[in-house]
């Protein structure tokens, strides 16, 4: 099972492994205040890329493709979503982000991307 999750929502039992899955830190929040196992910022959008979108809606196709094109192509991507892939198939996880939009942002993308390759 694999859910995101904001970083400010609240902890939950069945959260399984929580990666934080964001080039950067979450605003406002120290590190020893956030439960996570693991910060995997490698699987991260570029930089480039998360100015670009810059969390518009109206961008949002054209983001899930690019990123998708970021984690087939550059190789430390790949290899953090195959650690992500080996932490999904053995245990529930929660890939956790801090962007205000629940529905347009990278931890969308890899959740679909990883129940995709666990089929």
């Amino acid at each position: 099972m694999i859910k995101t999750k904001r970083v400010y929502d609240e902890v939950e039992k069945d959260d399984g492994i929580r990666v934080l899955v964001d080039r950067l830190w979450p605003r406002g929040i120290k590190k020893e205040e956030v439960k996570i196992d693991l910060w995997l910022k490698e699987v991260a959008p570029s930089i480039e890329l998360r100015k670009w979108f810059s969390h518009e809606p109206s961008r949002w196709k054209e983001f899930c493709k690019r990123y998708k094109e970021e984690l087939r192509m550059d190789e430390e991507k790949k290899i953090a979503l195959s650690e992500l892939t080996k932490i999904a198939t053995r245990k529930k996880l929660t890939l956790i982000y801090s962007a205000k939009d629940k529905e347009h942002n990278n931890a969308v993308v890899l959740k679909k991307l990883l129940e995709n390759l666990l089929k």
